[in-house]
């Protein structure tokens, strides 16, 4: 009975050569509640002393509402844009060699150092209406700045290194053998590209859809300007609650952060979900 239970609390607690897993966790737990869970908490108890009836009505408000749908809307657009294009540019990255590769290469990094306000002012200068860009459009009866095109674009701009930089790393472990292999047993490329290329590429694809889409959702510096902030029209939900806080109205703006943060908590654990369905489907992890 005795060795029994020995074994069974060897079998518990395996040697491993890297020391420290009870210290490790613990850090990790105190770190994680620190910074992460125990402001989130406070955050959820401050929009409580609204009350329900108090939280439904800031949540029911045609302003909030119309917010919420500018900010996850051109999130969900930017993000799928970005899934296709980054995709693309991972690929000439991996499977190319051309000269100014290593320049093309960190430019995708520049959204990470530029700072955000930056990154919406030459957006802005570039689509307005008098803009490079937004001259040409304008005639066309285009409008792209002070628009939700234009929240897009930027999110676009914020969202795109995320994606890349996602699965990169995993196409570079695809062999091109492989792809060889396909084409011999007769496969072309469209074939090999949907049956043998994106089943390994998925999980890191829905990865970089789940990180563009949460930095996305939560962006201020770079939509700030080319938004024009126009209430009902351009106005995103980060704006709503820095105006909620400058009028004083702190359970206000806290009850509008904790209607996003639920939202995009449901569509993170979806994306999970689905990840994690690829990954039994297809034979990439458990």
């Amino acid at each position: 009975m005795i060795s029994n239970l020995a074994k069974a609390g060897w079998r518990f607690k395996r040697p491993s050569v890297i020391p420290g897993f009870g210290l490790t966790l613990g850090f990790t737990l105190a770190y994680l509640a620190l910074i992460v869970l125990i402001p989130l908490t406070g955050l959820v108890w401050r929009s409580a002393s609204l009350g329900f009836t108090g939280f439904w009505h800031v949540a029911v408000d045609p302003r909030t509402v119309n917010a919420l749908k500018i900010s996850f809307g051109t999130a969900l657009v930017a993000a799928l844009i970005n899934v296709v294009f980054g995709v693309i540019v991972a690929w000439v990255l991996v499977r190319y060699r051309f000269p100014g590769r290593r320049i093309i290469d960190a430019i995708v990094d520049l959204p990470f150092a530029l700072p955000t306000a930056v990154a919406g002012i030459a957006l802005t200068s570039l689509y307005a209406k008098n803009g490079w860009i937004g001259h040409f459009l304008e005639p066309l009866g285009i409008k792209v700045a002070f628009t939700p095109t234009g929240i897009t674009i930027a999110l676009i701009f914020v969202g795109l290194p995320f994606v890349v930089r996602t699965v990169q790393p995993v196409m570079e472990e695809i062999r091109k053998e492989v792809e060889e292999a396909a084409a011999t047993l007769g496969a072309n490329r469209f074939q090999t590209i949907t049956r043998v290329l994106l089943p390994g590429l998925q999980p890191a694809i829905l990865t970089g859809f789940a990180l563009a889409f949460a930095r996305a959702v939560g962006e201020y510096g770079s939509v700030i300007f080319i938004a024009g902030n126009l209430p009902y029209v351009s106005e995103i939900a980060p704006l709503l609650i820095v105006i909620r806080l400058e009028e004083f109205d702190y359970a206000g703006a806290t009850a509008i952060a904790t209607i996003m943060l639920l939202l995009s908590f449901f569509m993170l654990f979806v994306i999970n979900l689905i990840q994690a369905w690829s990954r039994r489907r297809y034979g990439y992890g458990a």
